[in-house]
């Protein structure tokens, strides 16, 4: 039915979560704030780094440094993969979604942690390089249709074929923005902060990644 299936990386191909906190705690506690629990981070993540450092510094009720969001990257590329996990069954199911239709990777994380994530966990594999795009490159990040709009034209695809799979409203945004279909993985972190009485009837809510073969 889809020519082109775009993923969400964090909540929707990936658990990154304590990855995510530890390193945004490693960052309060060299500035002389108090740690957050893992809880109170999760709901943070999905706007890029400078939104999550932002807010981060805000719950601590702390101003961040000038150099608050370099710093965050940093500390964060040496624990990219220290409990970061692929949802169950992924690999096999990029497998057989990559043998039906052209895949991509659109995610507000910067560039160079998205490559190496997907490489540490064997999932670069289903993925052209020119098909993942990052939130720090010169596209603006999601919600805004752009980045979409520039996979749909990398392999001749018109929205009504393109289908976005992700976890949270800014991927369902993104995906209105655009035109696209959406499918929202209830699996994920960031479905806690999805309004279901936005989704339309054509929206799809998937429970496993699995669960993607069947659409």
């Amino acid at each position: 039915m889809f020519s082109l299936v775009v993923f969400d990386l964090d909540g929707t191909l990936v658990d990154s979560r304590r990855d995510l906190s530890e390193s945004a705690n490693e960052l309060l506690a060299e500035c002389g704030a108090d740690a957050l629990s893992e809880a109170v981070v999760t709901p943070m993540v999905g706007n890029g780094a400078p939104a999550l450092v932002a807010r981060a510094f805000a719950a601590s009720g702390i101003e961040p440094p000038a150099d608050a969001v370099p710093r965050f990257v940093a500390i964060y590329a040496r624990r990219l993969l220290n409990h970061t996990r692929a949802y169950p069954r992924m690999d096999e199911v990029l497998a057989a979604l990559g043998a039906r239709a052209s895949l991509a990777v659109l995610t507000n994380k910067p560039l160079a942690a998205t490559r190496a994530i997907l490489a540490g966990l064997n999932l670069a594999r289903h993925f052209a390089d020119e098909a993942i795009l990052g939130g720090d490159g010169p596209l603006p990040r999601k919600p805004d249709p752009t980045g979409l709009q520039y996979l749909l034209a990398r392999v001749g695809t018109t929205p009504p074929e393109a289908l976005l799979v992700g976890d949270s409203m800014v991927d369902w945004r993104t995906a209105r923005n655009a035109s696209t279909a959406i499918c929202l993985a209830r699996y994920g972190f960031g479905f806690a902060g999805v309004s279901t009485a936005e989704l339309g009837p054509d929206d799809r809510v998937i429970d496993a990644p699995a669960d993607l073969l069947q659409i």
